[in-house]
C-alpha cells in the first residue's frame, strides 16, 4: 500500500495545527499512526462545516462506521481510510472506541441542548478522551491502561477549552454546547445565550464553565504521575487548557467579540515546553 503519511501530515497541519506539532513530538515511527488518528478526529470534526443538513453529515460518519467496522476493508483510493486502517490493525486498536467516537459526534450535527455536566462528560469521554487514549496504545501499549483516569479527565478539560474558544461561532449557527444545568445556575438558557443577552449572566456562565474544566485540568494533573513517559505526546495539547481558561475567566462574555485563541507561537512553545518538562 502507497505511504500516505506526507499528505496526510500536511492536511492536519491544515485542520488542526495543534495535534499536527502533538505529532511531530511524537517519536518518528508513531507519526504516521498518529498523524491517521488525529486526522480522522478532524474528519469528523469538521462536518458539520461540511453540509447544510444533519443527514448528509450522518450518511458521512456512518461511510465511516461501515469502513471501520469491516475487517476486509482497505479503504484504497482513499488516502485518510487506507491509513487509519492500517493504524487500527497494525497497534490492535479497539474498533468499538472508533463507533462510539462516530455517534458521539452525531450530536454536533444538531443544535440539540447539552442537557447537563455528565451529558458533556460523556461526550468529551467518547471523543477528546478516547482519541488521548488511542494514542497512548500507539505510543506505549503496554503502559496505557494505567493513565486511564488521566485520559478522561484531560479529555474534558481539551473539550472545555476547545469548546470556549470556539463559543461565539456555535452561537452564530445555534449550537450550544454549555449544559443546561450550569446555563441555569447563572439564570439562563439556551435561547437568552444565543441571542447574547444578559452580559452579566453569560460571564458568570462562561467562568463556571471553565471553573468546570479546571477542576478536570487539576485531576488530569493529579494523576500524571501513571502516565509513562512514552505517552507524554498523547497529553501535550493540554498544556494549551489553562491559558484558555485563564483567558476565558478574564473576559467573561467579552469573549464573544473578541477571540481568545492564544498565538499560534505561544501554543507551539507550550506544547514544546510540555513536552521536555513532561508536565502539562
Amino acid at each position: 500500500m502507497q505511504d500516505n503519511t506526507a499528505q496526510i501530515l500536511a492536511d492536519l497541519r491544515d485542520t488542526d495545527r495543534d495535534r499536527y506539532l502533538a505529532c511531530l513530538l511524537a517519536p518518528t515511527d508513531k507519526q504516521r499512526a498518529l498523524a491517521a488518528l488525529f486526522a480522522f478526529n478532524g474528519e469528523l470534526a469538521r462536518i458539520r462545516d461540511l453540509v447544510r443538513e444533519p443527514l448528509p453529515g450522518e450518511i458521512r460518519m456512518q461511510w465511516w462506521r461501515e469502513l471501520i467496522g469491516n475487517a476486509a476493508a482497505t479503504g484504497e483510493g482513499h488516502p485518510l481510510a487506507e491509513t487509519l486502517l492500517q493504524c487500527i490493525r497494525e497497534h490492535r486498536l479497539p474498533v468499538s472506541v472508533f463507533e462510539n467516537m462516530i455517534d458521539a459526534r452525531i450530536f454536533d450535527l444538531y443544535d440539540d441542548p447539552m442537557e447537563d455536566r455528565s451529558a458533556l462528560e460523556g461526550y468529551a469521554g467518547e471523543t477528546a478522551s478516547a482519541l488521548i487514549q488511542l494514542s497512548c496504545l500507539i505510543l506505549d501499549p503496554q503502559n496505557a491502561a494505567k493513565s486511564a483516569e488521566a485520559a478522561g479527565h484531560a479529555g474534558v478539560a481539551q473539550t472545555v477549552a476547545g469548546l470556549l474558544m470556539l463559543l461565539p461561532m456555535h452561537l452564530r449557527r445555534g449550537q450550544v454546547y454549555l449544559p443546561a444545568d450550569l446555563l441555569r445556575a447563572t439564570g439562563l438558557d439556551r435561547e437568552t445565550l444565543i441571542a447574547r443577552e444578559n452580559s452579566a449572566a453569560i460571564t458568570q456562565a462562561i467562568r463556571a464553565f471553565a471553573g468546570f474544566g479546571r477542576d478536570h485540568l487539576a485531576k488530569a494533573r493529579a494523576q500524571a504521575a501513571t502516565i509513562s513517559p512514552l505517552n507524554i505526546p498523547a497529553f501535550v495539547p493540554l498544556a494549551l487548557a489553562e491559558p484558555i481558561f485563564d483567558r476565558a475567566e478574564a473576559v467573561g462574555a467579552g469573549l464573544l467579540q473578541k477571540p481568545i485563541r492564544p498565538a499560534q507561537w505561544r501554543r507551539q512553545w507550550w506544547m514544546w515546553r510540555a513536552s521536555r518538562r513532561r508536565q502539562f
